[in-house]
């Protein structure tokens, strides 16, 4: 098939023959195109040469091989940890262009199976995931160290929103330009569709503020309780509170017995789960918050956390406990269902060939959604990740069988966990609706670009009034803005004062910013 980049992508193109590029675009503008181009650029000036190209999970992987045999009459070759380590090894050598995830190649590195000394293109796909530990991290530090002829491309969508994280990235991969489009950038314009942006704010019932408000006050006696040891001087975010206990149980894991830190633990786990509570109630209805009582009241009953026995003994919870019952009674639903079942049933009316797909952040959530769905008459599935632990899941199979259906038209919905943000090779869609708000901006961009590519689309943000929700959007929001922000700086920074210091120095890229 002959390569037909847009503009932007053979912009793009030029910038990352010359240099190691991080390339940040959103979803379905067509990053992957862009490593079309310079797999071929590289693997044509370097005629024995490898390309090895990494995907976060295998069927990822698998995808992106597909994309590039369209194009491309190399060969192509995708290694997964399902091939024996010695036919990986035998592979890798008459291999022209390598798929794989980076653990299966950390851990051919590792035990000598393969070595990076004639890759001359690493390509990284969901760059924003090299950080730290993580397997992309070191396959890219081991490239940079044994490659003969180095150029390194990152793909992502959004990096983040915080300078020493974007940082990082680049650091790690070695960047030395950075690569920024959005929808509304000059170039891109042309070739995107309009979106359409609701908000839809729905009230919570009194009945349910009741319940709110009576957890809401044990919740508060604990973040008091942190504040007072002065163990908590910020807001009591998710992030702050986990970050909190975290701290804490690195104290008493070096031997630490101080009672103000072991009674401060003991409050922080509280207002965890307590925190939690409310955010069911706020933001996902009666019966999700219900079942996660009924879970608290198990884990008393087994003696499993001391936390959560003295939690439920309390008055306040009790009390919360039999109003949640009257309205499991009562039928009470979180208007939140009443109005994407009818923003759902008018799209459908006024196109009964409509794709769409709901997003929500929790199983029991996506469950329930489905399940009203297919009671109105949509061809609704659930599409969710890999079972974890107690939960429940789908396999691989089982996902691509949904995808085939959805491609098909067997399907016009698809109910989705955060598994349908990344990566995978979902079909464009006219209907984007997020269930609640989310505060990261990478998924917040993720979800968004699954619609309005090659015809207009719509994005749906179900929000409850004044509940975590709407904190939740804005901050989102605000981390988009500031992440273009930053990259804005960071590219022109780049462009003029770029400096790695060396592995000697110990010491951090200087963006000079």
């Amino acid at each position: 098939m002959e390569i037909k980049p847009r503009a932007y992508q053979q912009a793009i193109f030029e910038t990352a023959k010359k240099y190691n590029t991080l390339v940040v675009l959103p979803t379905g503008l067509g990053k992957t195109l862009i490593a079309v181009l310079l797999a071929k650029h590289r693997l044509e000036e370097f005629p024995n040469s490898k390309v090895l190209f990494l995907a976060p999970t295998r069927p990822l992987a698998a995808q992106q091989a597909e994309y590039f045999s369209k194009y491309l009459n190399h060969k192509i070759h995708l290694l997964t940890g399902r091939i024996n380590p010695e036919k990986r090894a035998e592979i890798w050598k008459r291999a022209q262009i390598i798929f794989s995830t980076p653990q299966c190649i950390e851990n051919d590195i590792k035990n000598n199976l393969i070595s990076l000394h004639d890759v001359s293109l690493l390509i990284e796909d969901e760059a924003h995931r090299c950080l730290k530990n993580y397997s992309y991290t070191f396959v890219a530090k081991a490239y940079r160290e044994q490659a003969l002829n180095k150029r390194i491309l990152g793909l992502t969508a959004s990096p983040g929103s915080d300078l020493e994280t974007i940082k990082e990235i680049c650091q790690n991969l070695g960047i030395e330009k950075v690569e920024v489009r959005t929808r509304y950038s000059k170039d891109v314009k042309p070739y995107i569709q309009k979106l359409t942006l609701e908000i839809v704010k729905v009230e919570l019932p009194e009945k349910i503020r009741e319940v709110r408000e009576k957890i809401k006050k044990i919740y508060d006696k604990k973040i008091e309780e942190l504040k007072n040891r002065k163990l908590l001087d910020k807001e009591p975010t998710k992030k702050e509170l986990l970050d909190l206990q975290a701290r804490l149980q690195r104290e008493i894991a070096k031997g630490s017995k101080d009672f103000n830190i072991l009674r401060g633990l003991s409050a922080c786990a509280k207002a965890i789960k307590l925190q939690y509570l409310i955010e069911l109630i706020e933001t996902q209805g009666v019966e999700s918050a219900y079942n996660y009582m009924q879970e608290l009241y198990e884990q008393a009953r087994k003696k499993t956390s001391k936390a959560v026995m003295q939690i439920i003994n309390s008055k306040e919870f009790q009390d919360a406990y039999l109003c949640m019952l009257k309205l499991i009674k009562d039928s009470v639903e979180h208007p939140k269902l009443m109005k994407l079942k009818e923003i759902v049933s008018e799209e459908m009316k006024k196109n009964p060939e409509l794709r769409m797909i709901v997003f929500s952040q929790y199983r029991e959530s996506v469950a329930k959604i489905n399940k009203e769905l297919r009671n109105l008459g949509i061809k609704s599935e659930m599409f969710i990740g890999q079972a974890k632990k107690k939960d429940y899941g789908m396999s691989q199979k089982e996902q691509q069988r949904i995808l085939n259906d959805f491609r098909k038209g067997k399907l016009n919905c698809l109910v989705s966990t955060s598994v349908g943000e990344e990566g995978l090779d979902i079909p464009e869609v006219d209907v984007v609706i997020f269930y609640e708000p989310i505060p990261s901006a990478i998924r917040k961009v993720q979800r968004a670009g699954r619609t309005a590519r090659l015809r207009p689309g719509k994005l749906i943000i179900l929000l409850t009034k004044g509940t975590v929700d709407e904190s939740y959007h804005w901050a989102a929001w605000h981390k988009e803005r500031k992440m273009y922000k930053l990259l804005d700086e960071l590219r022109k920074d780049l462009k003029s004062n770029f400096h790695i210091k060396t592995k000697k120095q110990k010491s951090l890229t200087d963006f000079s910013l």
